[in-house]
């Protein structure tokens, strides 16, 4: 197959959308820098978004199926990488990075990737769970890493893995009443999740049922809270690029972890309502395009790895926006390809290479026919 027919097969859609998406965290970024006044995230992120892209160019280029048989393999190392955390120091009470010396690394953004190819790899061909009972199995899969992520702890990661263990089941064919049992099998962990939690993340959940945009900003977990709805109102909108800041006060303007886990607002008081939609329309198109993909993809390997990453990512920025405006508890969940990190950012880079990769296999991988499961209903 030539050049120019690589580059008809590639969903530039998605890379479009991706690099409008890393181009909006940059500027989210960089007014976080300008409000702290101190600080070069911005330049940091700039060196890791040079790493991410041949990452990606990588992850787009091997043939998807060649990861076939390392899946399981794959998924091990992680999970081996999950307990090996719990042996490093504590930072701000948490245990979720293994020093590298010039760079720490997560190992949760990496498990969320190898449990999509080692779910995609069990899902294949299987009639068993199209059963209740089996339904255990993808389960217990999916509650190892959970509860090790909850373990670190990491409220935010943990929320991921039920979501796209129910999207996969669901593309691979398991019966849709069978699916309700899986989610009352969720609930049925919701409170081993709860006691598994920290006084902290308890709190979080506690002030978003008690929010309130009236009177002083409250404090402890609920002046993050505040702070995030009070910068996106402030950008009103047009935002402070265009229309400047409507106050002086600096305390107005200060977010903790604005550059992380907030920066869709930072993005919002900078471009107002008009970059906020702008950001959420972009999300929209990438999982639209991604959900095509799954959709036009035959081979079943490709088209679960499709729908587990286009479910990660989708899951990802509806909590992490959700968040930001009182509408889900604060987690400490980055937005993928805005927020500030090296090994978040990666790992999205790796995502969304796989997401291209199968998109532009030629041949019977990727076809007009939709996928069905062997065996029929």
């Amino acid at each position: 197959m030539g050049w120019t027919e690589r580059a008809r097969r590639v969903p530039w859609a998605v890379v479009f959308c991706s690099s409008l998406l890393v181009l909006l965290g940059l500027a989210g970024i960089s007014r976080g820098d300008e409000l702290v006044g101190s600080g070069d995230l911005l330049g940091r992120q700039l060196v890791w978004v040079l790493l991410a892209v041949p990452v990606l160019l990588l992850a787009a280029w091997v043939p998807y199926r060649n990861l076939r048989p390392a899946s399981y393999v794959l998924f091990a190392l992680t999970l081996l990488l999950l307990v090996v955390v719990f042996f490093m120091p504590a930072h701000r009470g948490a245990r979720r990075w293994i020093p590298l010396g010039l760079f720490d690394v997560q190992p949760s953004e990496l498990a969320k990737l190898t449990f999509i190819l080692a779910l995609s790899q069990y899902l294949m061909f299987r009639r068993n769970f199209r059963t209740v009972s089996g339904l255990v199995m993808p389960f217990v899969l999916t509650l190892v890493p959970l509860l090790l992520v909850l373990r670190e702890p990491d409220l935010g990661t943990a929320l991921l893995f039920l979501p796209i263990l129910f999207a996969m089941l669901l593309a691979a064919g398991a019966r849709l009443r069978h699916l309700v049992v899986m989610g009352l099998m969720g609930l049925s962990v919701a409170p081993v999740l709860w006691m598994g939690m920290n006084a902290e993340q308890k709190s979080r959940v506690v002030s978003l049922l008690s929010q309130s945009d009236s009177g002083p900003a409250p404090r402890g977990d609920g002046y993050h809270l505040y702070q995030s709805k009070r910068m996106l109102s402030l950008g009103g909108t047009w935002g402070s690029e265009l229309a400047g800041m409507p106050v002086d006060d600096p305390s107005a303007y200060h977010l903790p972890a604005g550059r992380t886990d907030f920066v869709f607002c930072l993005v919002g008081e900078r471009y107002g309502l008009t970059g906020s939609l702008l950001l959420i329309g972009t999300y929209c198109v990438l999982i639209v395009s991604g959900v095509r993909i799954a959709y036009a993809t035959r081979e079943p390997y490709g088209r679960l790895l499709a729908t587990g990453v286009v479910t990660l990512l989708a899951t990802q920025a509806i909590i992490n926006t959700g968040m930001t405006v009182g509408l889900m508890p604060i987690t400490g969940m980055t937005l993928p390809l805005c927020s500030y990190g090296g090994s978040s950012l990666v790992a999205t880079a790796i995502a969304l290479g796989l997401l291209i990769n199968v998109g532009m296999r030629p041949g019977y991988e990727v076809t007009s026919e939709p996928f069905r499961f062997a065996g029929g209903a």
